[in-house]
């Protein structure tokens, strides 16, 4: 597989934040969009999922799926991208979530989602996801999800179009469990370390490990400038965001997990328990991680994160 981790010393992070929008790209005229007021959505009012569905107007044409496989108990990020038919996203869209546990819970919510775009600098964008008409332009984001109780949570998002609201079910999130793992990555009986954990100590490779040679340990086309340092070098150190992903094979709509299935998994991923990329941690010096976020984020995300450990 081509998984890969990149590592980078956040006292640099800037250059980092600007080159991290995995498949993001610079995309003219899309920028970020506040979380519509929750009042344009029904309310929960101890109804079920279907209930609201039902009151909302029937169900809506556009796909809308998560960014990611592992769910926290609390409250958590939940974050999703919305889709037409044929694969095209949708980056304007105003969107609420509603929550439900297991097949009989009733719902809650609305918890309206924000946008966030994915764009980078020019210089910043790869090949491949610049040339790539799938590749994701933005990522919904939910602050503060109430997955409060392990087990599963159902899901059911609202989509206004105009004056008319129409909904779709996403795949359920389960909270205190598992959930498998993406087509070529391992399983595994625990979840990647957590926001509080020590984050493991990996060995990553380095631009001189490969005598500069960086097509050697990097998908991306060109390749980044992040390998200057050896994660396992830094942790404990310094303050560190690291990021697995893999930049040329990363297709799917909401830049989820794809891999190369002829080299397997590496054995960063499994030392984190990976299940899935992108993911993104920021470490703090004592290396103890303090931002896990898995799939797409923005800019605007990690640097607030990269702010939280260098300030």
């Amino acid at each position: 597989m081509a998984e890969r981790t990149r590592t980078r010393s956040a006292l640099v992070s800037l250059a980092l934040c600007l080159a991290l929008a995995g498949c993001g790209s610079t995309y003219s005229g899309i920028s970020d969009h506040a979380a519509p007021p929750a009042s344009d959505f029904p309310k929960a009012e101890n109804k079920s999922l279907t209930d609201i569905l039902r009151q909302a107007g029937g169900e809506s044409e556009l796909v809308v799926l998560p960014t990611g496989l592992v769910f926290d108990k609390g409250r958590d990020r939940y974050g999703f991208g919305v889709f037409t038919p044929g694969k095209k996203q949708v980056v304007d869209a105003q969107v609420a979530i509603y929550f439900a546990h297991g097949a009989d819970g009733k719902a809650l919510g609305p918890y309206p989602a924000r946008v966030e775009s994915l764009a980078t600098k020019s210089e910043f964008v790869a090949q491949t996801t610049g040339q790539d008409p799938q590749a994701a332009k933005v990522v919904y984001v939910v602050e503060g999800a109430p997955l409060t109780m392990n087990g599963e949570w159902r899901v059911l998002a609202l989509v206004r179009d105009g004056g008319s609201l129409a909904g779709t079910f996403l795949p359920s999130a389960v909270v205190g469990h598992y959930p498998g793992s993406r087509p070529g990555f391992p399983k595994s009986p625990a979840n990647p370390p957590d926001v509080g954990q020590p984050a493991p100590r990996i060995h990553t490779p380095t631009a001189a490990e490969v005598g500069g040679d960086l097509s050697k340990i990097d998908t991306r086309i060109p390749p980044d400038d992040m390998e200057e340092f050896d994660f396992a070098d830094v942790l404990g150190k310094k303050p560190v965001v690291l990021v697995f992903a893999t930049p040329q094979f990363c297709q799917s709509r909401v830049c989820g997990p794809v891999v190369d299935p002829a080299k397997g998994v590496r054995p960063q991923v499994r030392a984190f328990n990976l299940p899935s990329e992108p993911w993104t941690f920021v470490i703090d010096r004592h290396g103890i991680i303090r931002t896990r976020i898995e799939g797409a984020l923005s800019v605007a995300e990690l640097e607030n994160a990269v702010r939280e450990v260098t300030g």
